[in-house]
């Protein structure tokens, strides 16, 4: 079977991963030289603490597998499985994480609720103000600058694999038996199946293949700083991330918002704190949440400044200077309970998209999804 996938990104790529693995010849096609999108500005978290309950808990733990799986067999990736800790500093906080371990998949996600002294065991970068800690074993990491690269370097050794970058496709049509694309240089490509991977590229062909798309966009702020000069060994997250994941959904929960209003920077953006030490030192840390298009096309100062107040909380000291600042757009079902939106929009054609901020956590277990419904 020969099958062509359009999008480089970490989605796209697990689906030439998927195809390859199991015997098929791929073609990868991207728009861009190399991938540029959300699959790059992210965290590399494999994140399952906040997941929700049932399938997309299923299909993060599975995601989780597959990732340790593929990170045994491709070191560039830098896959550690780090864990994460979630650190509360008031009572209605200690409520939340405190419901979360009583709920009946937290075993599977491995929760402990630890003390500070506990914390630091697991984490001894955490020097600052804190008063208790939720542990998630399960959470892991990667490089998510360099994942599709090192994912394409042994794709390739494959022999059964073949990315063309900087060719955006400007059509897709089924074919006798199969599918065909014709890309902006004027080449058509044939294979007996199409999977249309193009992240936040919900316009041109994505619109022409599915006027209808259940999906929008999100825009996120995020930056990365020097090294650390120490080892910060897990991820890190603050109580601000438990209103943004469905996993912390309850009595505690709104018991937290109406008791203790985010601070108001933090609610204008609708900010987290997620923090995680890249392979060189530095730290990635963000985010913030944007809506309403059109987006702005620069990026704010203050969201930044808030940020690195409530890190240097966590840690104690200051943050190293600040290397990088950056903005990304994703895409997210509507119906935000949905992993992903995946529909056939031709004969022999399918569009997966709509991950939303799962992508770069559960893009193997949606792949291998959508290998097996298509017999691949």
């Amino acid at each position: 079977m020969r099958v062509i996938v359009v999008g480089g990104g970490v989605l796209g790529t697990m689906h030439a991963w998927q195809a390859t693995a199991r015997g098929h010849e791929v073609v990868q096609i991207e728009r861009e030289p190399e991938a540029r999108g959300a699959s790059l500005r992210n965290f590399g978290q494999i994140w399952i603490s906040g997941r929700a309950g049932g399938q997309e808990l299923e299909t993060a733990l599975r995601a989780r597998e597959l990732w340790e799986e593929i990170g045994g067999r491709v070191p560039g990736l830098g896959f550690r499985a780090n864990g994460s800790l979630t650190l509360v500093r008031t009572e209605r906080e200690l409520a939340v994480a405190t419901a979360a371990t009583e709920r009946a998949d937290a075993a599977a996600r491995g929760y402990q609720l630890l003390t500070p002294e506990e914390a630091r065991g697991i984490n001894p970068a955490l020097r600052g103000d804190f008063t208790a800690a939720l542990w998630c074993p399960r959470d892991a990491a990667v490089e998510p600058r360099v994942a599709q690269l090192a994912l394409r370097e042994a794709l390739s050794a494959s022999g059964r694999y073949t990315f063309l970058g900087g060719r955006e496709v400007r059509d897709v049509a089924s074919a006798a038996g199969g599918a065909s694309v014709r890309d902006d240089h004027g080449d058509t490509h044939t294979a007996d199946t199409v999977v249309v991977c193009t992240g936040a590229r919900l316009g041109g062909l994505v619109r022409e293949l599915a006027p209808e798309l259940p999906v929008r966009r999100v825009r996120l702020q995020m930056m990365q700083t020097e090294p650390l000069g120490e080892e910060l060994p897990t991820s890190v997250a603050d109580a601000d991330s438990f209103r943004y994941y469905p996993a912390y959904g309850g009595d505690a929960l709104r018991a937290l918002s109406q008791g203790r209003p985010q601070a108001p920077v933090a609610a204008e953006h609708r900010m987290q704190l997620l923090m995680v030490q890249r392979l060189d030192g530095g730290l990635t840390i963000g985010d913030t949440h944007a809506y309403d298009e059109p987006f702005p096309f620069d990026v704010l100062e203050e969201p930044y400044d808030h940020l690195t107040g409530v890190v240097e909380t966590f840690l104690g000291r200051p943050l190293p200077p600040v290397r990088r600042r950056w903005a990304g757009v994703y895409a997210q079902c509507l119906d935000t309970a949905r992993v992903v939106h995946r529909e056939q929009v031709r004969d022999g054609v399918w569009l997966v998209t709509g991950p939303g901020g799962r992508g770069m956590t559960c893009s193997p277990a949606i792949a291998e999804t959508t290998a097996n419904e298509l017999g691949w």
